[in-house]
Order: structure tokens, then sequence, then C-alpha cells
């Protein structure tokens, strides 16, 4: 299905019976909904289930401009009205969970009831390897410029993809600018305006957003809960799936 917002066609998907509740699924960076269509299963046997792929990602239009975290909220909610729906239960992942974030804890989007899962959202403290690569790029991009002039850019450009993350390299120009926006907000000071019961699910080798972000959001969002996945990774719903959906049910428990 297909809606425009904004101006950009975003693709989305809506399955399961009429229901009270509505369930909202967004997904994480360099995914799109595809990715959770076996949560989407288990969700939409009881709850009408709804899932988009973000401006930038899966059959969705990429944004005209340099996306910030609020923009992909404040279309999020705009998705919201546009179809009606009420009693929203919002279930994000990675990214997804930044949205949420922003959603509720800045914008003040009142959901029923809100299901992080290895959200990201804290900013990581740079580590001291983090600093030396920083400091080795600023020096190399310094000398570049320095030798080689009006030719520097495109050294550069291969430089900056060599020592970047794996997204932002497989990001083009548009959603790399998108991409350091996303990832440079710390977004901790919007977690005690949280009003929704929320749920924290986590895998315990997760790297991408380490287990100490899931225990920050914790003590911060003033009715949270933390379950762990053992050895669950930043795809912990993936890792095991039983598991997950077990927890899933049971914290919606009375919500259809």
């Amino acid at each position: 299905m297909e809606i425009t917002i904004k101006g950009l066609k975003v693709n989305y998907i809506k399955e399961g019976p009429e229901s009270n509740t509505n369930i909202l699924i967004l997904h994480g960076w360099g995914v799109d909904h595809t990715m959770y269509k076996d949560m989407i299963a288990e969700l939409s046997k009881k709850f009408t289930t709804y899932a988009i792929d973000f401006p930038g990602f899966g059959k969705s239009d990429e944004p005209d401009s340099s996306y910030t975290v609020e923009d992909y909220a404040k279309l999020t909610l705009e998705f919201i009205e546009k179809n009606n729906m009420k009693n929203v239960v919002l279930i994000g992942h990675s990214f997804g969970g930044r949205v949420i974030i922003k959603l509720t804890g800045k914008l003040g989007f009142e959901a029923k009831k809100i299901i992080l899962v290895d959200s990201a959202g804290i900013k990581p403290k740079k580590t001291l390897k983090r600093k030396l690569k920083e400091v080795l790029y600023k020096v190399a991009k310094g000398t570049i410029k320095l030798f080689l002039g009006k030719k520097a850019e495109g050294v550069i450009s291969k430089l900056r993809n060599k020592m970047g993350s794996s997204d932002y390299v497989n990001a083009n120009d548009n959603m790399k600018e998108v991409f350091k926006n996303v990832i440079n907000e710390d977004l901790t000071e919007y977690l005690p305006n949280i009003k929704a019961s929320t749920l924290l699910i986590w895998g315990t080798l997760d790297t991408e957003t380490p287990l100490s972000d899931a225990k920050i959001m914790e003590s911060k969002i003033p009715d949270a809960g933390l379950v762990q996945i053992t050895n669950g990774g930043h795809f912990s719903f993936l890792n095991n799936p039983v598991l997950f959906n077990a927890v899933v049910n049971k914290f919606l428990e009375g919500c259809d």
C-alpha cells in the first residue's frame, strides 16, 4: 500500500483484523518492514498491524532534504493521523526506537504502550580508539587538501567512506547527511517525558546499541521494564523469536 505524506510516497502494509488497538512497527536503519515479517505475522493474529518503510528505505521515496529524527517523527505522526489510528502501540527497533522517543518524548504523542527493541537514541561516549580515528582523519584530510588543492575532494570522499561505518558507506550522498543528523543527536533528555508503559527488549550481546543503553532508558523512562535476550544481538527478535513473542504477547494482554 502507498500513502503520500509531506510530498513523499510512503510504502506500508496493514494486516490483521479490525481491533480496538492499532500496532505500528517502525524499522531500523538500513532495512525495511520486510525484516519484521514474522513479527507482523504474530501480531496480526489479534491486532490491526501497520508497518511502514521510512523515506529513504524500502519502496518509499527518498527524503527531499536532509531529514532529522524529528522530521521522521513528524512524518510518523501524520501517518497515524491520516490512517485515523486510535489506541496505538508503537514498536520500534533500533532507528525506529529513536523515532518513537522523539515522537512521544518531544512531540507529545500519547501512545497506548511502547515496545523498544535494541533501540538507538543514547549517544555513546567516544572511545579512545574512536578519538584517535577522528584525529587521524582530520590530519589526513588537511594533508590531502594541502597537496591536491581542488582535486582533493574525491580522495577525501574515498577516505571518509573507508573510515566510516557500513551504514554510512552504503548510503548515497543525501542519506549520508541524514545518517549524520540521526546519529549525532542524543535523545536522553526526552526519555523522562514518555508517559506510556514501555517494554524494553534487548540482546545481551548487542554491540550496536549495547545493553548499557537499555539500562539508561529503563532508569529514565517513568514506567519501563527491561527483558534481556541472552546471547541475542542487535536483532534480538530474530535470535529468539519464541521468547520475544511470548514477552510481547504478555505485555499486550488486555489491549485487544
